[in-house]
């Protein structure tokens, strides 16, 4: 899981990344809110900490503009001196999902960030897990993709670019994002690499509301896979009336 710390004090961000690094996740930091945000336009992040106080925009307009532009995912945990009643409410309001005082607690910091991840990524926490998503069962060991219980025929680069998507459903991905975590790197201005691939998936995944899913095409930046309530197909005498 990738980390994101927004964090002015240079002491307090450096104990963040010790602590996440000793628990095992990979953490990113930046000193100003401006810094992380030119960070998302090829970056993706599983949790964002965020302080209150930033050097150059606050740490609720930061919040504001992630979920105006990546939904509900990633989720947010405010870190800050701030706890007056108002302050955690409109924290809380905003988007953030948690809120935690300053100073850091150890055990109760990675405790808090453990909890949001599993609430956020239930299926995806351990890659010996399987993920369910609508009609969809992905085995990331034996790396196999079901639909409807029937195995579905993908090459090792569709099925890489499947499973980044269903681990990051509910967010909007920029073409560098993807292209960076499929590929490992951004392609050419003009390829189209990317969307033969996406085509292809549509295609033989059936990526549609029936099956409990939609991936949408947003344009001039990448894409948003969703959840969405399964359409349910009318049958017999309800089909013909």
């Amino acid at each position: 899981m990738r980390i994101a710390s927004v964090e002015d004090d240079v002491s307090q961000a450096e104990q963040i990344v010790q602590l996440l690094d000793e628990a095992g996740f990979t953490c990113a930091s930046f000193a100003t809110g401006s810094a992380f945000l030119r960070a998302l336009r090829d970056q993706a992040f599983d949790l964002l900490i965020m302080d209150w106080q930033l050097p150059d925009v606050s740490g609720y307009e930061v919040v504001s503009w992630v979920r105006q532009h990546s939904g509900r995912l990633p989720p947010i945990l405010f870190l800050t001196s701030r706890m007056e009643e108002a302050d955690i409410v409109a924290g809380l309001a905003i988007g953030a999902d948690d809120y935690l005082a300053k100073p850091i607690r150890p055990g109760e910091f990675i405790a808090r960030v453990r909890a949001l991840l599993r609430r956020a990524y239930p299926d995806a926490a351990h890659d010996d897990q399987l993920i369910r998503q609508g009609d969809y069962v992905i085995d990331v060991r034996r790396r196999v993709i079901m639909l409807s219980g029937l195995n579905i025929d993908l090459s090792p680069r569709e099925f890489d670019l499947a499973l980044f998507l269903f681990r990051n459903i509910g967010r909007l991905l920029s073409r560098d994002v993807i292209e960076q975590a499929v590929w490992g790197r951004a392609m050419e201005a003009g390829s189209r690499t990317l969307d033969t691939h996406i085509s292809r998936l549509r295609i033989k995944l059936a990526l549609r509301p029936d099956h409990g899913v939609r991936l949408m095409s947003v344009y001039s930046h990448g894409y948003r896979f969703e959840e969405v309530a399964a359409v349910p197909v009318a049958t017999g005498r309800a089909a013909n009336a």
